[in-house]
């Protein structure tokens, strides 16, 4: 069942894409028009069925009923400015930034039907053309409202993510931004540095395990500079605990403690298994 009429997708990366694929294969919407900052990646998006029209001019956004900034967390701000005054009444604006604490703080005044999202969807590899599959069925999308939020757009964007199989998680932008750090961009965190602490005469003798643990290491590098930025203070706070733990550990083998560090390992064990 049709939801909106005329969608945007400004960004037609892996998400924007990968959303107009899926609300093309749902019909969950008219027609959909897509925009980046690379044309080429706009073409592509048509090409391969995620978009009905490549547009060039963010003028397109006076028709739309949706709205989805799907660009680096660094340009939805400006982008949002820019379309403010576009929007005819009624029509809804998301992201799918990776950080929610700045962006909604700055949208949630400027556009009156702005719903901040995040969904955990995605790969180290970015772009369009690693689209694969349906990737927000049995995903999570968070949605981070604010005392501003539009109850009735709101509503409306979590019956959206449900019909595109996501489980949708209602939380505030402060918590989101602390929760990912920790889940996340520590994660990242932590592969960059990994891979940066081998030497690489050591590299031909990787195991398996190495490639699992440091796969997220090829994530781009300008994106996750910027995620990393826009949420610098979360994420100092949980490298912080992180050193903690590791230097825990070290200490454990210095003083050739075998029972601490067995501790240590069951508990991440413990913690481990609740992931699945």
């Amino acid at each position: 069942m049709k939801m909106f009429n005329n969608v945007v997708i400004i960004g037609t990366g892996l998400i924007g894409g990968s959303l107009g694929l899926s609300l093309k294969k749902r019909r969950l919407s008219g027609t959909i028009y897509g925009l980046s900052l690379h044309q080429r990646n706009a073409k592509l998006a048509k090409k391969i069925g995620a978009i009905d029209k490549a547009v060039k001019d963010l003028e397109v956004v006076r028709s739309a009923d949706l709205v989805i900034l799907a660009t680096p967390v660094d340009s939805i701000i400006d982008i949002a400015a820019k379309i403010k005054d576009k929007l005819k009444k009624g029509c809804i604006v998301i992201d799918v930034g990776s950080t929610k604490e700045k962006i909604v703080c700055r949208l949630d005044p400027l556009i009156s039907n702005f719903v901040g999202c995040h969904p955990l969807a995605g790969s180290e590899k970015k772009g369009i053309v690693n689209l694969g599959g349906d990737i927000f069925t049995g995903s999570t999308c968070i949605i981070t409202p604010s005392a501003l939020t539009n109850k009735k757009a709101l509503n409306k964007i979590k019956a959206f993510w449900v019909k595109l199989g996501a489980q949708v998680e209602v939380i505030s932008p402060k918590k989101h931004d602390q929760a990912l750090a920790c889940t996340s961009h520590l994660a990242h965190a932590v592969a960059f540095a990994l891979m940066n602490s081998i030497p690489e005469n050591f590299l031909n003798f990787s195991l398996s395990s190495l490639k699992e643990v440091t796969r997220i290491s090829a994530s781009d590098p300008g994106l996750w500079s910027q995620i990393f930025l826009s949420n610098r203070n979360n994420l100092l706070s949980a490298i912080s605990s992180f050193q903690n733990k590791i230097a825990a550990l070290g200490l454990a083998l210095k003083n050739n403690d075998k029972k601490f560090l067995i501790k240590i390992l069951k508990s991440a064990n413990k913690k481990r298994e609740r992931l699945g």
